[in-house]
């Protein structure tokens, strides 16, 4: 994986991008202007657990039924991913896909409802987030360039009535580490190796709203 400067959420195009963000609004749980390698922003479980991507995935499918993948060969294929992705501003609907149990407990394969969420850009800045609209749960973090078909999202989950998100690195099981990857002409999907609870791998997916 190359090293690259931060980029917009989902999107790492041929050209770089200061730190741009994913989340409930303008506020990286990153101090971004340090330092814009993810491998020296992540904490050394996070690094791991990226490395340990493709391992992640092959552990969630082969406990997972092949018929409930069925229906979207595409989202759940791991070597599926397109260059040059971009996720323009606007609405999006969001699902979040659970492969796997951790530990062998609790169910193999599960899958939200859509809910809505949005990809805000900051006015003239190069500041852009993704906000989902409703729930307790909020992913909030910033993505850097990796590759020309892969970025990388370091982030925290911001949960209930909080206001602004934890910093990044101060609660191991808030901490969230991912691949984005851009996998159709209007499709995104962010991958969440080994997440702290439930499942061994997560897949969320991004689609402009109708």
């Amino acid at each position: 994986m190359a090293t690259g400067a931060c980029l917009i959420l989902a999107g790492y195009g041929s050209s770089a991008s200061p730190a741009t963000l994913i989340g409930s609004g303008a506020v990286s749980p990153l101090d971004t202007d340090r330092d814009s390698d993810w491998r020296r922003v992540a904490t050394v479980a996070d690094r791991a657990r990226l490395r340990g991507w493709r391992g992640a995935w092959m552990d969630a499918l082969a406990q997972v039924d092949a018929k409930d993948l069925a229906a979207e060969p595409i989202l759940f294929d791991p070597d599926h991913a397109l260059a040059d992705a971009l996720p323009p501003a606007g609405s999006y609907q969001c699902r979040t896909f659970k492969l796997g149990a951790r530990g062998g407990i609790g169910p193999t394969y599960s899958a939200s409802a859509w809910f809505a969420c949005r990809i805000d850009s900051n006015g003239d800045t190069d500041v852009v987030s993704l906000v989902k609209v409703d729930g307790s749960q909020r992913p909030v973090g910033t993505v850097f360039v990796d590759t020309a078909s892969r970025a990388i999202f370091l982030g925290t989950m911001e949960l209930g009535d909080e206001k602004r998100p934890m910093r990044y690195g101060r609660d191991a099981n808030r901490d969230m580490a991912g691949l984005i990857e851009r996998i159709g002409t209007r499709r995104w999907r962010v991958v969440l190796p080994y997440p702290r609870f439930e499942s061994v791998l997560d897949v969320v997916e991004l689609i402009p709203a109708p």
